[in-house]
């Protein structure tokens, strides 16, 4: 197992994440959000959540045992193995389809998967993988008795809902952790790692379950035993660049089943859902060596960028109100909106700041 750590630190960081997956550990930023949807500060997981309210409107205690979740998740958790590490993933389907992480799958197109309790592993190939969703599907050449997930919607989540995080952490297959639903809607971004692009993620539900190396790719789930996230990221602190407590993300089961869905019936991404402004953009650094903006290196012919009469040599240093002191920060601005929305872009040309406004189009599939 390789738990060789790779540490990259991203700008702007309110937030550090640690990407966890086959391949090792890698720090990102995750952004702060005032319009998520959810407000409670993450809890720890060893403390059991209250129960719903009774008549009296006290707090009832929680669940004496998950376990009934826990034997309905487990056969659909796999354990995946690469050359190069290890990571979880969630069965989509009787034809043995399996959704995972692109961080997890790497450059692999090989791997050995195996559900808690088999006394062998099973080959399985790459169907397809998306880096910029941080979404991989594999399919086992031998799919008998792989038990698809029961996904949930992700859209109904809410914070201090109680959830599992269900997967492989350290290669311990099968391992169970409790937290609940801290916040959704958070805009997280991984910075580049050995065979997986930068990331930004939009939309992530942020959960107080650990999620520790290994988990990548699982199942988060809710107490009815529904796959409702894809944990993904474990918060890690900015100043000591440890491992924080309480803070995980996952991926939003609605955007892993769409993105693997397009993959499986096409072999790659045909719709992304996601906003791009059109141009090929690098970070300015300034005379003392911070970052200053983003530079346009090129425009997209009959993109948004090009349309609102944006060229290669502008320096971008804010959208729709926000700052974008370099490229993750775009990254983040732009999650934040949606294909076709008309956004104010402020723009440094020839010494003059100007503001424009583009309207958006939509980030390549795969």
């Amino acid at each position: 197992m390789n738990t060789t750590q790779r540490v990259r630190r991203a700008g702007l960081a309110t937030v550090a994440a640690l990407v966890i997956g086959g391949s090792g550990v890698a720090i990102g930023a995750a952004a702060a959000d005032s319009s998520a949807s959810g407000t409670l500060a993450a809890a720890t997981a060893t403390q059991s959540p209250a129960g719903p309210a009774t008549s009296q409107g006290v707090k009832g205690p929680g669940p004496a045992s998950y376990a009934s979740v826990v034997r309905q998740v487990l056969p659909s958790v796999v354990l995946i193995r690469t050359e190069n590490g290890l990571g979880s993933g969630v069965v989509l389907d009787r034809s043995g389809n399996i959704v995972t992480n692109a961080h997890v799958a790497g450059n692999a197109t090989k791997f050995q998967v195996q559900v808690a309790g088999d006394t062998a592993p099973r080959s399985a190939r790459l169907v397809g993988t998306y880096p910029p969703d941080d979404l991989a599907v594999i399919r086992a050449d031998d799919p008998s008795g792989l038990q698809p997930a029961r996904f949930g919607d992700s859209g109904t989540v809410q914070a201090g809902d109680v959830v599992l995080a269900i997967g492989n952490p350290l290669g311990l297959s099968g391992s169970v952790t409790q937290g609940i639903i801290s916040a959704t809607d958070r805009a997280v971004t991984e910075p580049a790692t050995d065979g997986s692009p930068a990331a930004t993620l939009p939309g992530a539900i942020q959960t107080s379950a650990p999620i520790n190396p290994g988990n990548s790719g699982g199942a988060l789930v809710s107490a009815s035993g529904q796959v409702i996230g894809i944990p993904t990221l474990a918060a890690g602190s900015p100043q000591g660049g440890g491992q924080a407590q309480g803070i995980g993300f996952a991926i939003p089961s609605n955007l892993a089943r769409d993105i693997a869905t397009q993959i499986i019936e096409t072999g790659h991404v045909t719709n992304s859902h996601r906003a791009a402004i059109g141009a090929e953009v690098a970070t300015v650094l300034g005379p003392d060596g911070t970052a200053g903006g983003v530079g346009v290196v090129a425009v997209t012919n009959g993109g948004g960028a090009e349309r609102a009469g944006l060229r290669a040599g502008d320096v971008i240093t804010a959208v729709g109100g926000a700052q974008t002191t370099d490229t993750t920060a775009l990254s983040q601005a732009l999650a934040a909106v949606e294909p076709g929305d008309k956004v104010t872009v402020t723009i440094s040309r020839d010494g003059q700041d100007r503001s424009v406004q583009v309207t958006l189009g939509e980030l390549p599939g795969s």
